[in-house]
């Protein structure tokens, strides 16, 4: 098995709203480890070190090794970074779940795409490349759980997309996500058709052409 990242938790017994206050007061993040035929088991974590392990990942699914420092005693699990909330204002960590898992035991976990090279549509014909999906739903062992998928698409042409089923994935890993939806396409430039439809027409002839009738109207009538 590939080397995870460590992460140091500990038990806390403080539950609701002024304690969450407090731990956040101490640079500590709240958080609660589930799964693996256990109960939920409320933690906290150093928001440093949490930071710290997110900042060297490509997504927030990750796996780490936790330890979960309870008193005196210690235990390591492999566990699944499955859910990280941020504060919708100040962006800073509120809350981490995680999810305990088995080396034995397949996985579902959601992956970042990433593309690769500048594709023929683009460098050659000025085309855009639209991404239709950031992520893909895989299935996988712990240990052949990879941190982002790369497409390459440096020869995509115009008019032409890659799918879901396109997409060689790592040994091991199976993709969940419907096989025939989109993850790329190049497109032709919309700018300048877009440029020439929202032209607006000149109307100043025609507003002298309305005054010109208005004056000779009042000269009739005087």
């Amino acid at each position: 098995m590939a080397q995870q990242p460590k992460l140091k938790a500990h038990t806390r017994n403080l539950l609701g709203r002024n304690a969450v206050k407090q731990i956040k007061g101490k640079g500590l993040v709240p958080g609660v480890i589930y799964g693996s035929n256990q109960a939920p088991l409320p933690l906290q974590v150093e928001n440093r070190e949490l930071s710290a392990v997110l900042a060297h990942a490509s997504s927030e699914h990750i796996l780490v090794e936790l330890e979960i420092v309870d008193g005196n005693q210690s235990t390591n699990k492999l566990a699944l970074i499955q859910e990280v909330q941020h504060h919708p204002l100040k962006r800073g960590l509120v809350h981490v779940d995680f999810h305990a898992v088995s080396a034995t035991e397949k996985i579902t976990s959601s992956v970042p795409i990433e593309t690769v090279g500048e594709a023929l549509g683009v460098r050659t014909f000025g085309g855009l490349l639209e991404h239709s999906l950031r992520s893909l739903e895989v299935q996988c062992y712990p240990q052949d759980l990879p941190g982002v998928i790369r497409i390459d698409v440096t020869n995509l042409n115009i008019g032409e997309s890659l799918h879901v089923r396109d997409i060689q994935l790592p040994p091991g890993v199976e993709a969940i996500t419907d096989a025939n939806l989109t993850a790329v396409s190049v497109v032709a430039s919309r700018v300048g058709e877009e440029t020439a439809e929202g032209a607006e027409q000149p109307t100043a002839p025609e507003v002298i052409s309305e005054k010109k009738a208005e004056a000779k109207t009042e000269g009739a009538q005087s």
